[in-house]
């Protein structure tokens, strides 16, 4: 029986990976933010031609959901990496980040908050 996964868990996978192959001299913060764009740049190549139906349904494609489903691999795996170097918590960052949005950008009929529908943020 397999461990349950958590952040943590695969964040020392991803160190020893890199560390059994001598990558840790290229894994710095720079180089990682730019493989992290690089990956996340792959997965808008995915989408970037499709109708918005069409990007609806991109998992119900099994050969275009395995390309989905890897670049979103790759994207958290430098992601993870990234915030190990850095010392980041990312579940804490996010949690974070959400406080913020939300005393930013009340829910429309909150107090202080707007009337109707609102852009997203990130």
């Amino acid at each position: 029986m397999t461990e349950p996964l958590d952040l943590a868990r695969l964040q020392r996978r991803l160190a020893e990976f890199a560390a059994a192959r001598n990558w840790q001299p290229y894994h710095i913060p720079k180089n990682l933010a730019a493989a992290l764009s690089v990956e996340a740049s792959e997965l808008v190549e995915i989408f970037q031609w499709l109708t918005p139906e069409e990007s609806a349904r991109v998992m119900a494609d099994p050969g275009t959901a395995h390309r989905v489903t890897d670049e979103v691999a790759e994207v958290l795996a430098y992601l993870l990496q990234f915030c190990d170097v850095l010392g980041i918590d990312p579940l804490a960052a996010l949690a974070a980040k959400i406080d913020r949005n939300e005393q930013r950008f009340p829910a429309p009929g909150a107090p202080g908050g707007p009337e109707g529908r609102q852009r997203p943020e990130g």
